[in-house]
């Protein structure tokens, strides 16, 4: 069993952190080289030369070779120094992530070993005890170690792509500096193996090839991601991550002439609509040419979405689209909810519906207000507007409206509703033009 550790070190690669724990009592002169080394950046940019599955993952070679690397004292005084390694008969290789100094043999027959070290991937490696030095053990980072494991090697168990030790950080080290050592003020930019001449896919390439609109689409998201997370942190929205509903649709290019009923009545065959309105000028009230329709099912909404893109309304072809806007949600949450938050929004007075459309429109009273000033006395045939509006329901309204005969564009549309309601957009594009006296035949024709 080894003693507690009394050093550590957080070694940063390119497929993550790893920190580990050395053993300084059972191997004073192994960790001690190993630290200084980490100290003058020795370690930096070193790529992992051999990498086997289930087994091991071995670096510290600066030229990626397996055959050089040199202690700490070689580095100080040049040439290729040596020492011996600390064997201990407690330290083996019994768990995944054991640090172990690899060792080999000088001219003599001895055990030396300089820089090389490797981290065990699996447990229980028994193969290896007393052949070289456990001098430590991963302590964080096993997620690293899984991704170490699964790269793809060639013929000699080096990666494709580059796995390397982009930077070491000496957490704890309580052995004094050999004389003469002096740490870099900057860690080394280039590779220590840049000069073999060995190509290798980087460490930081991207292996899945992406066009430049995948690109912009990318950095626009990101942007985006960093403008709401803005918004959440000053207070503008609730969360961050608030995604529009996806059962409003956003309807534009209107006639002016186009009402909330009418376009009701339109949409109405593809689902119940829980609200429609037209957007209105808040001290004019005229139409802004665009309105929000709520359903109360996503598939109503979608489609409403396919069958109604580009159809005549009131001889404009309008456009439909999903909402982006999230000011419903987005005023719920800031009012409050429930009763308290309708009262807050001075909602409470005008009904449930009202409050419910709130968001939709400018000042509602102010534009129904102008609304009803603005339907001439001839097209209110003398009835009391607010009072068939108020007292009736809206078929009845309708109905009463079409057997006047005021507005008879409408009313021929309106009478026609119930044998419409099974057409699709197609027929009802061709009901319209039929009824604006258009040739049926050069409408076809215009169709193809």
């Amino acid at each position: 069993m080894a003693d507690e550790a009394g050093a550590a070190v957080l070694i940063e690669t390119s497929v993550g952190d790893i920190v580990i724990d050395l053993y300084t009592k059972d191997c004073p002169n192994t960790t001690r080289n190993f630290l200084k080394l980490c100290k003058v950046y020795y370690y930096n940019l070193n790529a992992f030369f051999n990498v086997s599955n289930n087994f091991l993952a071995q670096v510290g070679d600066p030229q990626a070779t397996g055959k050089g690397g040199t202690s700490i004292e070689g580095v100080l005084n040049g040439g290729n120094t040596l020492f011996t390694p600390e064997f201990r008969p407690n330290l083996k290789h019994t768990n995944r992530g054991t640090v172990s100094m690899a060792v080999s043999k000088d001219k003599n027959g001895q055990s030396v070993c300089a820089s090389q070290f490797f981290i065990t991937l699996a447990d229980k490696i028994d193969y290896l005890d007393n052949r070289h030095t456990p001098f430590g053990q991963v302590v964080e980072g096993f997620d690293t170690l899984d991704k170490l494991n699964e790269v793809y090697v060639d013929g000699e168990g080096r990666p494709y792509q580059d796995v390397r030790i982009r930077h070491v950080v000496v957490l704890e080290d309580p052995f004094d500096d050999p004389k003469g050592l002096v740490v870099p003020e900057n860690p080394p930019v280039t590779p220590p193996d840049a000069s073999t001449g060995l190509v290798r896919i980087a460490s930081d390439e991207d292996l899945q090839e992406e066009d430049e609109e995948v690109k912009e689409q990318r950095r626009r998201d990101h942007a985006a991601s960093a403008s709401a997370l803005t918004l959440e942190m000053v207070g503008d929205l609730p969360f961050a991550e608030i995604r529009p509903p996806e059962n409003i649709l956003f309807v534009c290019k209107l006639n002016p002439v186009t009402r909330d009923e009418d376009l009701e009545l339109i949409f109405s065959r593809f689902g119940t609509i829980l609200s429609c309105e037209v957007i209105r000028d808040k001290n004019d009230g005229s139409s802004l040419c665009y309105a929000f329709i709520e359903f109360d099912k996503r598939e109503a909404a979608e489609m409403a979405y396919f069958k109604m893109q580009n159809v005549l309304v009131d001889d404009r072809r309008i456009f439909v689209d999903f909402s982006q806007s999230v000011s419903k949600l987005h005023g719920a949450w800031v009012g409050g909810q429930g009763k308290k938050g309708r009262k807050e929004r001075g909602m409470e007075s005008r009904g449930a519906g009202a409050a419910r459309h709130a968001d939709m429109v400018f000042d509602l009273e102010d534009v129904d207000r102008k609304r009803r000033r603005s339907v001439s006395p001839a097209r209110r045939g003398g009835r009391d507007y607010d009072r068939e509006r108020d007292h009736r329901s809206r078929d009845d309204y309708r109905d009463s409206r079409r057997d006047d005969g005021r507005d008879s564009r409408r009313g021929s549309y309106r009478d026609s509703r119930d044998s419409r309601d099974s057409r699709d957009s197609r027929d009802y594009q061709d009901y319209r033009d039929h009824r604006d006296h258009r040739d049926h035949r050069d409408y076809s024709s215009r169709r193809r």
